[in-house]
């Protein structure tokens, strides 16, 4: 019996990129659903225009918002998207024959990112594997703002679906770095409220651990220019976040 599919996704000023959200999503669902953070370009509109559900509601994290949004999806089978994504070929065609064969609590996928128009295919960009296809009944998401991260409550194996999710992150470098000082701030504020600390060692290592990690274990001089800033600008935004860690910590005594 093939199950019925809601595909979720949370919105906040995404004229840029819904359109090609919803009409991937719509290939694969039997419903779209679109959760806003009250929006002010035209993503209102343009949702309106593809006939998805629309819902607005007040944005309290990343993890917050896609917990309350799944609880809104018409079917207990939910495919999430993040606004900035899309389904390949491939894995629509997998995510159609697993409604058809349902035999897991949760799906995993790989995402594969555009960065500035090169598919990254190294660093740990690649293959980001993640959970996005669930049973919401099994599972939450969870992790630490703004990076959420869907789990289930006890071990178990999650099948991988072949194929990826294109996600087209960044447009040009500035983006990258606006996002940089907007997540350094909302990361190092959940690291506070976590109990975590920051010293001049983290301020350090972290960042150059980060680098080595991404350009040389992760190969990320295989994506050139791409691969370089990348991995570079994950090591400033590590940077960041500890000395904005560090600077709550001596505000917080």
């Amino acid at each position: 019996m093939q199950v019925q599919l809601s595909a979720v996704i949370i919105t906040f000023n995404e004229e840029k990129n819904i359109e090609r959200c919803v009409l991937s999503a719509q290939k694969v669902a039997d419903e779209v659903l679109v959760v806003d953070s009250f929006s002010k370009d035209k993503t209102k509109s343009i949702c309106e225009k593809l006939g998805v559900r629309f819902l607005e509601h007040g944005f309290e994290g990343h993890i917050q918002q896609k917990n309350w949004a799944k609880s809104q999806a018409k079917f207990d089978y939910v495919l999430s998207l993040d606004a900035d994504e899309a389904l390949d070929e491939k894995l629509a065609k997998e995510i159609l024959s697993t409604k058809d064969n349902w035999k897991s609590n949760a799906y995993k996928m790989n995402r594969m990112t555009n960065y500035c128009g090169h598919w990254v295919r190294h660093t740990s960009w690649y293959p980001d594997t993640k959970i996005r296809l669930f049973d919401r009944r099994v599972g939450k998401w969870d992790g630490l703002n703004p990076h959420d991260e869907y789990r289930l409550p006890s071990k178990e194996y999650v099948p991988h679906l072949e194929g990826d999710i294109l996600h087209y992150s960044f447009y040009t470098k500035a983006e990258h770095l606006l996002q940089i000082e907007k997540f350094s701030s909302i990361g190092a504020q959940a690291l506070l409220e976590k109990g975590k600390r920051s010293n001049l060692v983290l301020i350090l290592i972290k960042p150059l651990a980060r680098f080595i990690k991404n350009y040389v274990v992760r190969l990320g001089f295989l994506d050139g220019k791409a691969g370089w800033d990348i991995s570079t600008l994950s090591a400033y935004a590590n940077y960041l976040k500890y000395k904005k860690l560090s600077r709550l910590q001596k505000q917080s005594n």
